[in-house]
C-alpha cells in the first residue's frame, strides 16, 4: 500500500438507455462511451444492457481506457448487467434471485431475470475489492406495491450475498439501481444488515439533482406519471460501500447528471447517472465483517421486513388455492367432454349428428385453462416456498439479533 490514499472513481448508470426497444438507443449508447471514455472512472458499473452487441461495441470503444471487462450471461434477454474497470477482475459470480415478480406481468419485464453480481478485483496493488452490481426489481405503484415482497426477499438475498461473498475483500462497493426510496424498509434492511453505507448521505460535497435524485420529471424519457407524488423526482440509484478489513473508506465526492449529455439535445438515460470519489485508506485495526452495531432499530427493520414478507406470502398462498382450484375444474370440464364425446359416439348409430366443431372448441380452451393453471399453480408453489424461506431466515435473525448483549 502507498502512503498516500487511493482515490477510486465510480459511475454507475441505469436505465432505458440501452433497452432494445428505446428511443435512439445506439447513439445513446455511443454517447455513454465517450463520456466515461472522457472522464476516466476507474470502475463503471451498468445496468440494463440488454444488448449483447452494445455491450461489445462499448468493449471495443472503451478498450484503451479499461482493459478490464466483463458482461454477466443470464435469463431469456440477459441480466442486463456490466462492469467496465481499470484493473484487474480477479474472478466473477452471477447468482439469479429466487423471486422476481410474476411470469404473467409481462411489462414487468420477468424474463429479464434481474440477478445480481459481483466482480471481485485488485485495484493497483491495494488489496482485493468486491464490486456487486444489481438491479432490484421496479415497483411500478407505492400506494399498492404487488411487488413489495418480491424486493425485500431481493434485498434479504442481496445483503446476505455480500455478508458471505466479502469476506475475503478490503472494501465493499455496490452500485446499481435499488428501485427503493432512501427510507424503504428494503433499503435500510440492506444497509443495516451488512453495515455499507450511503455514498450520497456520507460525501463531504455533493453536485447534481437536488436531494441527489436520479429520476427526475425534467428528463424527456422519464414516464411522468411515476413522478406525480414527487415533484422533484426519487433517489432510486445509489452507491453503497464500506471496508471489510484493515481499511477506512470516505467518499470526498458525489455528482449526478443532471440533464442532457454535452453537446446534445437528449441525456445519457431515463436515470441519472450517479458519481462518486472514494478515498481508502489502511488503518491500524482491522475492522472485520460484522453487523451494523451502530443501528439500534435493525431488529425493528428486520421484524418490518418479515411482516411485509408474510403479507406477500398469504397472498401467495392464496393465488396458489386460486389457480389449483382452476386447475381442477378445467380437468372436470375435460373429463365431463370425454364422457359426453363418448355418449355422443355411442348414438351415432342411431343417425344422431355429432357436434365436432363445438366439442373440439370447448376442449381446446379446457386444454389452455388447464395447462395456464397448472403452470401458475407451479409457480406460485415456488413462491410460496421462497417466501416460507426468506421468513424463517428472518425469524432466526430476528431472534440472533434479541439475543445479542
Amino acid at each position: 500500500i502507498t502512503p498516500s490514499p487511493p482515490r477510486c472513481d465510480i459511475l454507475s448508470l441505469s436505465g432505458r438507455a440501452i433497452r432494445y426497444l428505446s428511443k435512439r438507443r445506439q447513439e445513446r449508447v455511443q454517447l455513454i462511451g465517450d463520456a466515461l471514455r472522457r472522464d476516466g472512472f476507474d470502475l463503471a458499473l451498468l445496468q440494463e444492457v440488454w444488448s449483447e452487441q452494445d455491450y461489445s461495441d462499448l468493449k471495443v470503444k472503451l478498450g484503451g481506457c479499461y482493459p478490464f471487462s466483463h458482461y454477466f450471461r443470464s435469463g431469456v434477454i440477459g441480466s442486463g448487467l456490466c462492469v467496465f474497470s481499470r484493473f484487474p477482475i480477479l474472478d466473477t459470480l452471477l447468482y439469479q434471485y429466487s423471486l422476481n415478480g410474476y411470469p404473467y406481468m409481462v411489462r414487468a419485464g420477468w424474463v429479464c431475470e434481474e440477478p445480481r453480481s459481483r466482480a471481485g478485483g485488485g485495484m493497483g496493488g491495494h488489496g482485493p475489492f468486491a464490486l456487486p452490481s444489481c438491479q432490484l426489481h421496479a415497483e411500478y405503484c407505492r400506494e399498492k406495491d404487488a411487488y413489495l415482497p418480491h424486493r425485500l426477499v431481493q434485498a434479504w438475498e442481496l445483503a446476505q450475498f455480500i455478508r458471505h461473498t466479502s469476506k475475503a475483500a478490503d472494501v465493499v462497493l455496490l452500485g446499481g439501481d435499488l428501485n427503493m426510496h432512501p427510507e424503504d424498509v428494503g433499503i435500510r434492511l440492506l444497509r443495516g444488515w451488512t453495515g455499507l453505507r450511503d455514498a450520497f448521505a456520507e460525501a463531504a460535497r455533493f453536485e447534481g439533482c437536488e436531494d441527489g435524485c436520479t429520476l427526475v420529471p425534467n428528463n424527456c424519457f422519464t414516464v411522468k406519471s411515476e413522478l406525480l407524488p414527487f415533484p422533484l423526482g426519487i433517489r432510486i440509484d445509489y452507491i453503497l460501500y464500506k471496508a471489510v478489513s484493515s481499511f477506512t473508506v470516505k467518499c470526498e465526492e458525489l455528482k449526478t447528471t443532471t440533464g442532457t449529455a454535452p453537446g446534445m439535445d437528449i441525456p445519457f438515460s431515463d436515470h441519472e447517472a450517479v458519481m462518486a470519489t472514494l478515498h481508502i485508506r489502511r488503518q491500524g485495526q482491522a475492522a472485520g465483517d460484522t453487523l451494523d452495531t451502530a443501528e439500534p432499530t435493525l431488529a425493528d427493520v428486520v421484524t418490518e421486513a418479515r411482516t411485509e414478507v408474510g403479507v406477500g406470502l398469504r397472498a401467495a398462498q392464496r393465488q396458489r388455492y386460486s389457480t389449483g382450484r382452476m386447475a381442477v375444474l378445467a380437468l372436470l370440464l375435460l373429463l365431463l367432454q370425454a364422457a359426453a364425446a363418448l355418449g355422443a359416439l355411442a348414438g351415432l348409430a342411431a343417425g344422431q349428428p355429432f357436434p365436432k366443431l363445438s366439442f373440439s372448441l370447448l376442449a381446446f380452451l379446457a386444454i389452455g385453462v388447464l395447462l395456464l393453471a397448472t403452470g401458475l399453480h407451479l409457480f406460485h408453489t415456488m413462491e410460496v416456498k421462497m417466501l416460507q424461506g426468506t421468513e424463517e431466515q428472518m425469524r432466526m435473525a430476528l431472534r440472533a439479533l434479541q439475543e445479542r448483549p
